[in-house]
This record gives structure tokens, C-alpha cells and sequence, in this order.
């Protein structure tokens, strides 16, 4: 079991920047692919991106690429989000997530993940 806290969310202008944390409780934390997901239409949660167990490979989703940066910790069980040149349709609850897998749907793949946080919020202003 993991459990999954975020922090860091908060209220920034378009343009600005933030550095969301999630720190991991679990002794086989450094074992998972760990990630961020946002809200999707039709309750889903949207994949932003995720970084393998030793850190050695990201992916990012293509709305966020070369503005943010996932990297990890795994002697502090911490799991970082940097957003850079920040969009107001940014604005969302962020979740971290761990042991990313993914899912077959009807129209293609999708990115899921076992393990959840609770989500920290980031407002972009315009």
C-alpha cells in the first residue's frame, strides 16, 4: 500500500510558475512508476505526466510538454511537478498518482494508476 499526499497548489498568474510535492508513504514506494493526472470530462482523470521507478524516463502529455517537469526523490518518498509558463486552462485539481499502468478503451489506451492522493488545487489567473 502507498499512501499519497500533495501540496504546493495554489493561485498564480498566467505566465507564472509552481512546484507541486507529493510525499509517499510505503516501503516499496521507489518500486512505482509514479505520476500527475488532472480532471477529464466524463470523470475521468486526464494523464500530465509520470516518471519511471529509477527516474531514468518521464512522459509527459502533449498540452504540457516543455513547460513542465516530473522528477523524484526516492530517498525522501517525494514526487515533484514543476509547471512552468502556466496556462489559465491549467487550472485544475492535480493528483498524484502511483503504480501507473496502462488501460485498453474502446478508442485506443489510456493512462490509470492503483493508487491515488487526495489532489491540490492550481487557479491560473488570466
Amino acid at each position: 500500500q502507498v499512501q499519497l499526499v500533495e501540496s504546493g497548489g495554489g493561485l498564480v498568474q498566467a505566465g507564472g510558475s509552481l512546484r507541486l510535492s507529493c510525499a509517499a508513504s510505503g516501503r516499496t514506494f521507489s518500486r512505482y512508476a509514479m505520476g500527475w493526472f488532472r480532471p477529464a470530462p466524463g470523470n475521468e482523470r486526464e494523464f500530465v505526466a509520470a516518471i519511471t521507478w529509477r527516474g531514468g524516463s518521464t512522459d509527459y502529455a502533449d498540452s504540457v510538454k516543455g513547460r513542465f517537469t516530473i522528477s523524484r526523490d526516492n530517498a525522501k518518498n517525494t514526487v515533484y511537478l514543476r509547471m512552468n509558463s502556466l496556462k489559465p486552462e491549467g487550472t485544475a485539481v492535480y493528483y498524484c498518482a502511483a503504480s501507473i499502468r496502462t488501460v485498453p478503451v474502446s478508442d485506443g489506451t489510456r493512462r490509470t494508476a492503483d493508487y491515488w492522493g487526495q489532489g491540490t488545487q492550481v487557479t491560473v489567473s488570466s
